[in-house]
């Protein structure tokens, strides 16, 4: 199956679900930074809940979620485009912990204490950020807790990575139900009731569940209504043209230095890992810019 998500009202749109199949995301996520298996989890559940974001964005808008924790795997950062083109970066790919009392990868403690930070993106306009203390650092239990207190949104969040024996990426996926204003206490319970017996999500997608059939398991007698489906694709929006930019508030003795010193320079992009080599001649040209800056 390919990587989609599929949005849903239902229940008289009194609720609304956000289902993905991440498999290929993470995987791919797992490939370019070279996790081990308790990282690749964290790492899989941050891409997959910034791909759910990012299918709450508007057009021009991009979402960030970091986390940044006490625990070994340090800072995690993913980000989405409302086209579900997801990157993400990790601090301590190489960390592995022995499994928790549940048989399952340790990500709570791997993450640790610390925050959760939401920050959204549009053109020129100053970022919108928001963020809340880690409940546990299993990621889902923290961004529902982002939604109650931050945006005022009742939500449940699941989240989910298994992984094989090799390390790669079994089954990934995750999902958001919120209530709308106006929800009934009938409606509360039911789906309170209906999520804490479902299975866990990447057990489902493992066993070849879609979205949508994800989204009628927990819906199927409240009319669900699928409204759009998008495709999920792990893509860098990285360039030499945007690293150039980039290197425009170099100060100009760094920029002499790479001159004289390296004869160039070559970038390496922190969330795909693709590598960009500046030529002598380019950077010559930036510092020539940067003069002419100073005389105007």
């Amino acid at each position: 199956m390919s990587d989609k998500l599929v949005r849903a009202m239902f229940a008289n749109n009194q609720a609304r679900i956000i289902a993905a199949l991440t498999t290929d995301l993470v995987e791919a996520g797992r490939d370019i930074h070279g996790t081990y298996p308790t990282a690749t989890a964290a790492f899989g559940r941050c891409l997959t809940a910034a791909a759910l974001l990012g299918s709450m964005t508007k057009n021009d808008e991009r979402v960030i979620l970091q986390i940044i924790g006490d625990g070994p795997i340090g800072r995690i950062i993913a980000e989405s485009s409302p086209e579900l083109l997801v990157r993400g970066f990790i601090q301590n790919p190489a960390v592995h912990l022995p499994l928790n009392k549940k048989g399952k990868l340790a990500v709570g403690p791997a993450v640790g204490k610390g925050h959760l930070y939401i920050t959204r993106q549009t053109g020129l306009k100053t970022p919108y950020q928001g963020s809340v203390a880690l409940v546990s650092g299993e990621i889902a239990e923290d961004l529902a807790c982002y939604f109650s207190s931050s945006e005022q949104i009742p939500s449940v969040v699941a989240l989910g990575v298994l992984v094989n024996p090799d390390g790669s990426v079994k089954a990934a996926g995750g999902l958001i139900l919120q209530l709308l204003p106006g929800a009934s206490d009938e409606i509360i319970d039911c789906l309170e009731s209906r999520m804490s017996n479902m299975p866990p999500i990447s057990r489902l997608i493992e066993n070849g569940k879609t979205p949508e059939a994800i989204i009628h398991l927990l819906a199927n007698d409240l009319q669900p209504r699928i409204i759009s489906e998008q495709p999920v694709e792990y893509r860098c929006r990285c360039s030499k043209e945007r690293f150039l930019n980039a290197l425009t508030v170099v100060q100009e003795k760094d920029l002499q230095e790479m001159i004289t010193e390296d004869q160039g320079a070559e970038l390496v992009c922190h969330f795909c890992g693709n590598r960009y080599h500046i030529t002598e001649s380019e950077l010559t040209d930036l510092l020539a810019e940067k003069g002419k800056e100073h005389d105007l």
